[in-house]
């Protein structure tokens, strides 16, 4: 089972609570799809193992081309340019879908690989504990690292899935796939609106879904009730603690608080419970 938590903006607590449900659950495996900006690792203490990864990028055959242009016809990301002289590429456009390649009708396309990134596994006593992506600076599409990792992530295992933030390709994509998704977000005015936005993708992914609501207690929209107007169930809170926010920070589980670690077993189950309805 794939657990994704989700959230449409950004620090709302969704790496909080990823990594102490994750605590939580001895058998489970962590990743961290956030692969522009991972953070899980800190939390997660073992032996790391790394490996490059690459994805492929076209390379053109000077004397087979003809210059016909069927390669920048094809490609939907403009990442080939044909001029009367020369066939331009840019391999931070390419998606690498081969597109070019399959069409050419000289065969003069062949494909490189372009690193992207490495995905890190994290084992601590003999068992996989984090698994995540970190992406090569310079490169603008994460979306290809992150299907990286899931790939690698072990069938017949619970995953949390640590997404990255907001409701743009990385997040739709680090959600697709998954069995259920919490999305954390927070009572402010900028939680709500996101929230509103989050919950749109998953509907749209048709992913069984709850929300878990983040600095209870600030002042603000009433997220309660508006989960309740609109059925969606809530499997969970936390409220608005400096020392919440100071353990954090320094790389500490809150889940060592006996009160915290309630809160997030009772959140497990929650999620589970919903999950097996839907």
């Amino acid at each position: 089972m794939r657990i994704s938590v989700a959230s449409g903006k950004g620090g709302t607590g969704k790496t909080l609570v990823a990594t102490n449900l994750a605590a939580v659950t001895q058998s489970s495996l962590l990743v961290d799809l956030d692969v522009e900006e991972p953070n899980c690792y800190i939390f997660v203490e073992g032996e790391q193992r790394s490996e490059q990864v690459f994805r492929p990028v076209p390379v053109i055959d000077e004397e087979k081309c003809t210059r016909c242009g069927t390669c920048a016809e094809v490609c939907e990301y403009h990442a080939i340019v044909a001029l009367p002289k020369t066939i331009m590429t840019f391999e931070e456009l390419c998606h690498g879908c081969g597109a070019c390649s399959m069409f050419c009708p000289e065969g003069a396309i062949t494909e490189k690989g372009r690193a992207m990134g490495e995905i890190i596994s994290v084992q601590a006593n003999g068992c996989q504990k984090l698994l995540y992506g970190r992406m090569r600076i310079g490169e603008p599409a994460p979306v290809p690292l992150i299907r990286q990792v899931k790939k690698r992530i072990p069938k017949d295992i619970l995953a949390i899935v640590d997404c990255p933030p907001g409701t743009a390709c990385p997040a739709v994509e680090s959600m697709r796939g998954t069995d259920f998704c919490v999305l954390v977000t927070e009572p402010t005015p900028f939680g709500f609106h996101d929230l509103k936005l989050a919950l749109e993708v998953v509907r749209k992914l048709r992913i069984p879904h709850a929300v878990f609501v983040n600095k209870h207690g600030l002042p603000g929209p009433d997220i309660h009730e508006y989960c309740r107007s609109k059925g969606i169930p809530v499997v969970g809170q936390l409220r608005h603690d400096m020392q919440i926010a100071r353990n954090y920070s320094e790389g500490r589980m809150i889940v060592t608080d006996p009160a915290h670690r309630k809160t997030f077993e009772g959140l497990l189950k929650r999620v589970l419970e919903e999950a097996s309805r839907r």
